[in-house]
């Protein structure tokens, strides 16, 4: 006996297709998984998937591009076989599908095939489809949407990665999960990993002394995490991360190069009101990177980001040349900056 699906959740609003979280995904008719976001997007398919073989193993599951489509392929694929087995059509490259793709799609709006689940996947990245999205999202079908939006700020990152442990009931420590988060700052795909890997090889929290272990190389290189952690304040844990960046082969000129950078972006926001998006395109900066430097921006002020910039300047000419020791150089600035006073004060 097939288990009895969930309501939809997210607020829909009536003559609306009712909105699903990526991480609570389940079937309906249509499912559209709309948005940039690759890996969430493929995790909410593998869940329909999941869920639909839970209520009937002998589940078919079927492929189709929609960029690359034969005309009669959806409905032969949704149409019940001789023993009624149910079917998972999933539709890839919607944002770039062919004129017999739409036309039958939004003709099958009209009769969804009993039995049948048709998991479309668009992109966003193009208006292609419009009409099919369109006819969807108004309802017919009594389809379901599933928004993948885009992954880029700081923040985001952090609760997407917060959501894995969440979702796994797994607690981790805040330093833990910041530390985790830049170590796989340019790769979400590797950051899922390296929270799925943590999920299920450690019994108890994940502390941050349980990240360094098993991703100590790619914490102590990342020339950010000192900087965070001295932005932050935090004197003794940003000495501990530079000497352990520098002991894993750290070059101090880009460590103070991350320092500068992050200064900067600092002193460019301070002060200014400005919504996100508007200050972001004024000073040619990302709006995460405005968001980044207003959270970073707690606890300091005119004077104290003065110094620190200072600090940071005397660094860099130290570590070119100017003096004869930059490790002390570098200790120096991380002294001024996470103490917020001058050096030996």
């Amino acid at each position: 006996m097939a288990a009895s699906r969930p309501p939809s959740r997210g607020g829909a609003k009536a003559g609306k297709i009712p909105q699903v979280s990526w991480r609570e995904p389940h079937p309906a008719p249509l499912v559209l998984v709309s948005g940039p976001e690759e890996i969430c997007a493929e995790r909410a398919i593998a869940g329909v998937r999941d869920y639909l073989r839970a209520e009937d193993p002998s589940l078919e599951v079927s492929d189709v591009r929609a960029d690359d489509y034969e005309p009669g392929t959806l409905l032969s694929l949704t149409s019940p076989s001789l023993f009624g087995e149910p079917r998972l059509v999933r539709v890839s490259g919607v944002e770039k599908c062919t004129d017999a793709f739409i036309q039958e799609a939004v003709s099958y709006l009209d009769h969804p095939q009993e039995g049948a689940t048709v998991v479309l996947r668009h992109t966003g990245a193009s208006v292609r489809g419009k009409k099919l999205l369109d006819a969807l999202r108004s309802g017919t079908g009594g389809g379901i949407e599933i928004a993948v939006p885009a992954i880029k700020r700081d923040s985001d990152r952090v609760d997407f990665a917060a959501g894995e442990f969440r979702s796994a009931k797994k607690r981790i420590a805040p330093p833990a999960l910041r530390a985790l988060v830049s170590a796989f700052a340019d790769d979400l795909t590797e950051l899922a990993a390296a929270c799925q890997q943590l999920i299920g090889d450690v019994e108890g929290d994940i502390t941050e002394d349980t990240v360094t272990r098993y991703y100590g190389g790619r914490v102590e290189v990342s020339a950010f995490v000192v900087a965070d952690t001295a932005i932050a304040g935090r004197y003794g844990e940003a000495l501990i991360a530079l000497r352990h960046a520098l002991s894993s082969g750290a070059d101090p000129v880009p460590m103070v190069a991350a320092f500068a950078m992050k200064l900067r972006g600092m002193a460019r926001v301070a002060g200014n009101r400005e919504p996100s998006r508007q200050l972001a395109q004024r000073l040619g900066m990302k709006d995460w990177q405005v968001d980044r430097a207003r959270r970073d921006l707690a606890g300091w002020n005119e004077r104290s980001l003065g110094m620190a910039i200072q600090a940071t300047a005397r660094a860099d000419a130290e570590v070119k040349g100017a003096a004869r020791d930059p490790i002390f150089a570098l200790e120096r600035m991380v002294t001024v900056i996470a103490t917020r006073e001058p050096f030996g004060a």
